[in-house]
């Protein structure tokens, strides 16, 4: 699970920081970003300390920077909420009282860590030295989340479907985390208190901190996956209907080459290799077909236009014939291959049929 949690991680902080370079005013999103960044920052010190279960401790300059980096992480989770709808006075407001109540757990935590003899070994700390660091770190870090999960349910009430999604996910990640920050605190009462703290504790924290955070971090990046799914979903649509668009386009292309929307085109090598240049390839083939459409229009034999691609397809053959020869048989243009309604993907359809039935006519 700690390889999962790194893995997801960084996987979503390089999203984030795609998505700042392009908005870089964009203060939510800034917002996010400085939380994953932060949390990114702390994950190397906490595997570098032992990742030991409290009341125990590694170092403590590895486990105090540690702390203080996810004491920001949780902050930056809480301006990220209050700023998600806009900097209004009341925002800063409540950032500033926030911000206060962050400085003054890091002021204990780092009064804390500085009496604490670094020479000597980790086992050997005053237990009520490494008790304090962690009831201020913990009690801080559940106050936060819970900030957070209380102004996340807020914003996504009004949010859209698949942010509300993204924030549920979070959410859950936060309830499991409060809960054992929670169970951390009353580990480090009883270790303050000299009490035995019960073996079963232990598991709890494990089964409740872990998989909150990897729900937490699933939940900040299930918006932009589920939109980048669905942006390839739709490439790979019009993928399809670009290549099944090719007979037709090839026919037309070839008797008026001077209907092209892309008079000087680029290196094929390069236009092929680019994922981001077949959307515009795409639309204008469909639009190049159409305009062809029209133009071979006037030479289709027959006093109706033919409704069935087989047939269409057969006279389309006939009026390239007679367009190479000059014999122009209508006085105007008329509509081809007209779909049942005004969407393009109707339309597309309905060209697709006509250049299927084309290839084998």
């Amino acid at each position: 699970m700690t390889a999962a949690q790194g893995a997801l991680l960084y996987a979503a902080l390089l999203w984030k920081l795609y998505q700042l370079v392009r908005a870089p005013r964009d203060v939510p999103l800034r917002m996010v970003t400085l939380c994953l960044a932060c949390a990114a920052a702390a994950f190397p010190f906490g595997i570098a300390a032992g990742n030991v279960v409290q009341p125990d401790t590694g170092p403590m300059p590895l486990t105090y920077a540690q702390y203080a980096l996810l004491a920001l992480v949780v902050y930056m989770l809480v301006c990220f909420f209050l700023f998600a709808e806009g900097t209004s006075p009341r925002a800063v407001s409540a950032a500033r009282r926030q911000g206060a109540v962050v400085v003054a757990a890091l002021v204990v935590m780092t009064a804390a860590a500085l009496t604490v003899p670094l020479d000597l070994p980790p086992e050997e700390y005053p237990a009520g030295n490494v008790a304090v660091f962690y009831l201020a770190a913990n009690a801080y870090l559940g106050f936060g989340l819970a900030s957070a999960f209380v102004g996340a349910r807020r914003y996504a009430r009004g949010a859209q479907p698949r942010l509300a999604r993204g924030l549920l996910l979070a959410s859950a990640g936060m309830v499991l985390m409060v809960l054992g920050t929670a169970v951390l605190l009353v580990v480090n009462g009883a270790t303050w208190a000299g009490a035995t703290v019960p073996a079963a504790l232990f598991p709890a924290v494990t089964f409740t901190l872990l998989p909150g955070i990897l729900l937490f971090i699933v939940g900040v990046s299930y918006p932009g996956v589920a939109t980048r799914l669905a942006a390839a979903r739709v490439w790979l649509q019009h993928l399809r209907m670009y290549h099944r668009l090719a007979p037709l386009w090839r026919e037309l292309n070839a008797a008026f080459p001077e209907d092209a929307l892309h008079r000087v085109p680029g290196p094929a090598w390069r236009d092929a290799l680019n994922p981001f240049a077949m959307n515009r390839r795409y639309y204008r083939r469909v639009i190049e077909c159409r305009d062809g459409l029209v133009r071979l229009s006037p030479y289709l034999p027959g006093d109706e236009p033919a409704t069935d691609p087989v047939e269409l397809a057969h006279r389309l053959r006939a009026a390239l014939r007679s367009r190479a020869e000059g014999r122009a048989v209508r006085p105007r243009a008329v509509a081809l291959a007209v779909p049942m309604s005004d969407a393009l993907e109707d339309d597309v359809r309905e060209l697709a049929a006509l250049s299927r039935a084309l290839r084998t006519a």
